[in-house]
């Protein structure tokens, strides 16, 4: 990274992902997945509204703009975070953090044939293979437990980290004269109407209670979990090689067990401590090796 913005920027998303695990959690307890999940993302539309209003940000409103903006509600939002809200029900927290880490990779295959000029090189690669490993150790014993019951959830999580993947390399190549809050309020918009119009067909609404636990978890997910990270990550994605933003899916889980950690006293394991620093160097090796940009 080139600048102190951008790295304050990076730490930003990383502590706030790393916390929305313990959110969504207790989120879960007041409402239905898709239901919370809708809350969410009204919320989160609702303040990027009146923050573009306040800041006379322009609206985009021609075909190309809407047009990506239906691309990234489908794909940056309803079908992944719907796939990963689904595997949820199956896998493990910590299983789902093993296989959402294969996000990095898929980042890196969409790259080579959508964005030539990202040049992935040895010391990514191998900051990459270090971040993985090192949060496979993280949650060893969740890796190998289930398998066949847990099947259908694994392949919605892997499904889910590859359609972020290719929609995060998409937003690279295409979106980069589009401005970040504009980027967010259609698509979350319409995310937000189509999980709450679904909810009620395929959840029990009978588990719904308005109480204050439920509704500032969601007001956390969606000013913080939703407004602020993906404000900076569309931000980001314009300014910084995305391979390297890709590996912020290796330190939320660290930031989750450490949350984890100090607010609901669990116990930091051998094996996650020695995963925690094998992913500190990963992402160190990937950021001070240099590689030459290619040339197109």
């Amino acid at each position: 990274m080139n600048s102190l913005t951008n790295i304050l920027y990076y730490i930003i998303i990383c502590l706030i992902w790393g916390s929305t695990w313990l959110f969504i959690r207790i989120s879960l307890k007041s409402f239905p997945p898709f239901f919370s999940a809708g809350l969410r993302f009204l919320a989160a539309a609702l303040i990027i509204y009146f923050l573009m209003k306040l800041r006379k940000v322009p609206f985009q409103m021609d075909r190309q703009s809407m047009f990506y903006y239906t691309i990234l509600s489908v794909f940056s939002f309803v079908i992944p975070f719907g796939l990963v809200y689904w595997g949820g029900q199956y896998v493990t927290s910590g299983l789902s953090a093993v296989l959402f880490a294969v996000f990095p990779f898929f980042v890196s295959i969409f790259s080579v044939y959508m964005l030539p000029a990202e040049e992935i090189g040895a010391g990514k690669f191998v900051g990459m293979m270090l971040g993985f490993f090192g949060v496979s150790m993280m949650f060893y014993r969740d890796l190998f437990s289930g398998i066949d019951t847990y099947l259908l959830g694994m392949l919605a999580v892997v499904l889910s980290a590859g359609i972020q993947a290719w929609i995060a390399v998409f937003v690279k190549k295409y979106c980069a004269y589009m401005h970040p809050l504009g980027m967010n309020l259609v698509p979350m918009a319409m995310s937000a109407v189509i999980y709450l119009v679904v909810s009620p067909f395929i959840e029990d609404m009978g588990m719904v209670k308005f109480d204050l636990s439920g509704i500032a978890a969601v007001l956390y997910l969606g000013v913080f979990g939703s407004v602020v990270t993906f404000t900076l990550y569309y931000y980001l994605i314009k300014r910084v090689n995305i391979i390297l933003l890709s590996l912020i899916a290796f330190i939320t889980p660290v930031i989750a067990l450490i949350l984890g950690w100090i607010i609901e006293s669990e116990r930091l394991s051998h094996s996650q401590q020695l995963g925690s620093v094998m992913i500190l160097a990963g992402i160190i090796f990937a950021n001070l090796y240099k590689t030459k940009v290619k040339k197109v």
